[in-house]
């Protein structure tokens, strides 16, 4: 795609404690496209995201969605408010998936919705309201706007999961491993909604090990391995002809476990 990505990463670094987890890491991902990070489990993978998204401050790098952009490194020298105040510009751009749902789950489907849009974004509610109940008929739940999560599967509570990410309109929808905690029979239902965003445009970086997923979806697949990207490039190449040894491995171990 011509042009500026939509979102660039460069040059994550991030440790936790005396452990470094990622370890320059550079990421661009262009509007409309989806980019799948692969890995084994410690290689980085859902800390890039955090990054990202904010969630995570990396000791170092520079993290662009759309014309929002914060110098990681920078950061210190500018004043907690002011850090802060950056960070929550960045995390503004881009919507978060998580492996468990974090559903309040006093509040209904449509309630949860709700949150982003008009408690923290300031949206009339009945706007929100209105997209709200669209994007739960576009993720299967029309009619169930009124049931809390302990009344829904757990494959539909990540499904209003999802909503929740898109309710705030974010340039970018980040999915960290979102069938990670899903019995087998609802995974499919899941990854479903995923390629019907995916057909739509809508901007996304995953974390999965649904590697059948990543063949069928993804412009781009990166392979981390010890918090470094090992190998990059479009989903046929990476899955089905790896060049890197590594890359190699661990689809074996993942295709192949026995």
């Amino acid at each position: 795609m011509d042009g500026k990505p939509l979102l660039e990463a460069a040059g994550l670094v991030k440790s936790f404690g005396e452990t470094r987890v990622l370890r320059g890491v550079d990421l661009a991902v262009p509007a409309g496209t989806v980019s799948v990070l692969i890995g084994p489990s410690g290689s980085g993978k859902t800390t890039v995201l955090r990054c990202l998204n904010a969630l995570e401050r990396p000791e170092a790098g520079l993290v662009r969605i759309g014309d929002v952009s914060v110098d990681f490194a920078a950061l210190p020298q500018q004043g907690r408010r002011a850090a802060l105040r950056a960070e929550t510009r960045l995390r503004a751009q881009s919507g978060m998936v998580f492996q468990a749902h974090h559903l309040f789950p006093h509040r209904s489907a449509l309630e949860n919705l709700l949150e982003g849009p008009v408690v923290v974004q300031g949206r009339p509610r009945e706007e929100a309201r209105a997209e709200a109940l669209v994007l739960l008929e576009r993720v299967g739940l029309k009619g169930r706007e009124d049931s809390l999560p302990s009344q829904l599967s757990g494959g539909q509570q990540q499904r209003v999961g999802i909503a929740r990410a898109l309710a705030i309109r974010p340039q970018v929808v980040l999915f960290d491993e979102p069938t990670s905690a899903l019995d087998p029979e609802l995974v499919g239902e899941v990854l479903a909604v995923m390629r019907d965003l995916a057909e739509g445009g809508t901007t996304m970086v995953v974390v999965t090990h649904e590697i059948r997923f990543a063949q069928q979806v993804a412009d781009q697949v990166l392979f981390l391995d010890g918090g470094v990207v090992v190998e990059r490039g479009p989903a046929a190449q990476v899955i089905a002809d790896p060049r890197e040894e590594r890359t190699r491995r661990f689809l074996r171990r993942l295709l192949d476990p026995l």
